[in-house]
């Protein structure tokens, strides 16, 4: 029975799995010959899984950038293929030969490799070394993690950044680029609660106005305040702080409308992966640039976050929520892929729950 909307299993099989016989559906990428890829949802075998310590069966996972490129057959996330993406996912544990888990253990596996170069949470199960797995945070559910998932993590991750190199409400509004997405939104949704006001960038004006500020932004604004093309190396500032989850000229813009003494982070890569600046809004305004990366993350920092995301940060997602089935997920990456994702995409499987 396929459980939407919230629900979720609260009970557990304990039934051994035969290796030998149990398949399982995943969303599958080709290469084709003359370089073109094609993605299906295919049957696979629990043997067709790397041999690592611990089996997890899926139950949610999230769509993530990475993932969309991944899908579309970029060698610089995913060198190999066929390939299943998913660089995140939530469920239980089926088996474990390292000795740290239980069947039944409800976790979260997310960053590493996942869905990278090792098959991912778009399958309905996966096999991952021990130390990538994480048991869920108390007060929060499965499909609630991963209504979070990477992208929540990512802002999570941001907003720490911001706040350790000393960032206040009272200096005034933090600027969030690519707000009406998945990492953008959840920064939003943040900030907001943690008594931030927020200025919303989108790369366009169509819907994008209405969604941001059913986030609670106070303002947005769009590309021709984001992407300046003057050539000068300073402009008026704007905003006391940034989260920037596009990179390219967009990057390079806020660096150079930030405020003094301001700090931006970077998390991301949508737009351009190359940057463009100069040393002035570094040295003559005292801005700090700030690295977040989600993957590598060490460990114990990336528990304080999760234990920050299933208590005090905790916010409400559902209005920036879709969930969609294995089948609906080549919509919701080509949407992805043409930069037209609103707010957070949940993949549910659909595993047969007991009550």
């Amino acid at each position: 029975m396929h459980k939407r909307m919230g629900q979720e299993a609260v009970g557990y099989h304990n039934t051994r799995i035969n290796m030998d016989t149990t398949s399982f559906r995943a969303y599958r990428v080709f290469e084709e010959p003359g370089g073109t890829f094609t993605r299906k949802v295919v049957r696979r075998s629990l043997n067709d899984l790397p041999d690592n310590d611990v089996l997890v069966r899926v139950d949610y996972s999230s769509l993530n950038y990475k993932d969309a490129l991944s899908a579309s057959g970029h060698k610089g996330i995913t060198r190999r293929y066929p390939h299943t993406p998913g660089i995140d996912s939530a469920g239980v544990v089926e088996e474990d030969r390292s000795g740290h888990f239980h069947p039944g253990d409800r976790v979260i596996v997310a960053g590493f490799d996942l869905g990278m170069n090792t098959d991912g949470g778009f399958g309905e199960y996966i096999r991952v070394p021990a130390e990538w797995v994480m048991p869920l945070p108390g007060g929060m559910s499965l499909r609630q993690s991963m209504a979070l998932g990477a992208t929540g993590f990512t802002a999570a991750l941001s907003i720490h950044r911001l706040l350790s190199a000393g960032q206040k409400p009272e200096q005034g509004p933090v600027l969030v680029t690519g707000a009406a997405g998945g990492v953008g939104s959840m920064a939003v949704l943040m900030l907001k609660k943690l008594g931030f006001k927020v200025i919303a960038a989108t790369s366009s004006l169509d819907d994008s106005a209405s969604f941001v500020s059913k986030l609670g932004a106070d303002e947005h604004v769009d590309k021709k305040v984001t992407d300046d093309q003057s050539g000068k190396p300073l402009r008026r500032p704007r905003w006391a702080g940034a989260i920037d989850v596009v990179g390219g000229n967009v990057l390079a813009t806020v660096l150079k409308t930030c405020d003094y003494g301001g700090n931006v982070t970077a998390c991301g890569n949508i737009f351009s992966d190359e940057l463009h600046t100069t040393v002035y809004p570094f040295i003559l305004n005292a801005v700090s640039l700030l690295g977040v990366d989600a993957a590598k993350c060490p460990w114990e920092y990336r528990k304080t976050i999760w234990n920050k995301l299933s208590g005090e940060w905790q916010v409400d997602v559902s209005p920036i929520l879709r969930e969609v089935t294995l089948e609906e997920l080549d919509q919701a990456i080509q949407r992805m892929i043409d930069k037209k994702n609103r707010g957070q995409v949940v993949l549910v499987h659909q595993h047969r729950y007991q009550e």
